[in-house]
Order: C-alpha cells, then sequence, then structure tokens
C-alpha cells in the first residue's frame, strides 16, 4: 500500500461523498455535502483539485466535465488517519488512548459488551498463536 497523504477536515467531507457515490462530479459532489456545510461550487473544485493533487482522487473525462473516484478505500484513509493521531497525540501507544477513551466516554451497555468481544477476541487471537 503506498503512503496515503495528510487529508485536511474539509477535504475529508469531499472524500465522504466520493466514497458513498464515485463515481462523481463536482455539481454532484457539491449536491450531496451534508446542509449545515454552505460551500461554493468554487470551494468544492478546490478541495477536488487540492485532492488530485494528492493523488487521493483519479479523474476520467465524462463529456465537457469530469467524474472522480478514490484512488484509496475509506477504510485504508481511516488506518492511516487513526495511526498518525496515536502517533501524534499518544506517543504511538494505541493502549494509553484506548484507556483515556474508556476512563472518558460514556458507554451504553450494549457498547461495552461489544468491546469486551473484541477485547476477548483479540486475546483469544493472542492466545493462539506460537511462540517464537
Amino acid at each position: 500500500m503506498s503512503t496515503i497523504p495528510k487529508i485536511s477536515e474539509s477535504e475529508w467531507e469531499i472524500m465522504k461523498v466520493i466514497w458513498k457515490s464515485s463515481p462523481i462530479t463536482s455539481e454532484q459532489i457539491l449536491l450531496q455535502l451534508p446542509d449545515e456545510i454552505q460551500w461554493s461550487e468554487q470551494t468544492v473544485r478546490t478541495f477536488v483539485n487540492r485532492l488530485l493533487k494528492k493523488k487521493v482522487i483519479g479523474f476520467e473525462k465524462s463529456g465537457r466535465g469530469y467524474k472522480y473516484h478514490p484512488l484509496f478505500s475509506e477504510k485504508e484513509c481511516v488506518k492511516a488517519e487513526s495511526q498518525s493521531f496515536i502517533k501524534r497525540v499518544f506517543g504511538g501507544v494505541a493502549g494509553s488512548m484506548v484507556t483515556n477513551f474508556l476512563e472518558e466516554a460514556h458507554l451504553s451497555d450494549k457498547e461495552i459488551e461489544q468491546l469486551q468481544k473484541i477485547l476477548t477476541d483479540k486475546q483469544d487471537k493472542a492466545d493462539n498463536k506460537p511462540q517464537a
């Protein structure tokens, strides 16, 4: 997997639409942005151009316009952003992040059960690894 460039918060908004509905034109992106985002078509085009320069999206000619598509999956970008965040804020120690989150978060019983299952599955996988 090639290195995924840093994506700004505004670019993430554009990417969410592209992941959901690609290939897509810049005009269609503008129409699919959440209502609270009041950007002009020129602003959307600016963010699209930044994403093209970063090689996060690609394009194909479609009539007189262009249709854009992602070059990385949403999962790949979320993973890269998560790793960057953990490195930047928690010194690369994921356990510190999880501990901080759990101490501060208000979780429902269902969410706690889901987390317990994830941790149990992770422990089972670690226990079943061959010893080196």
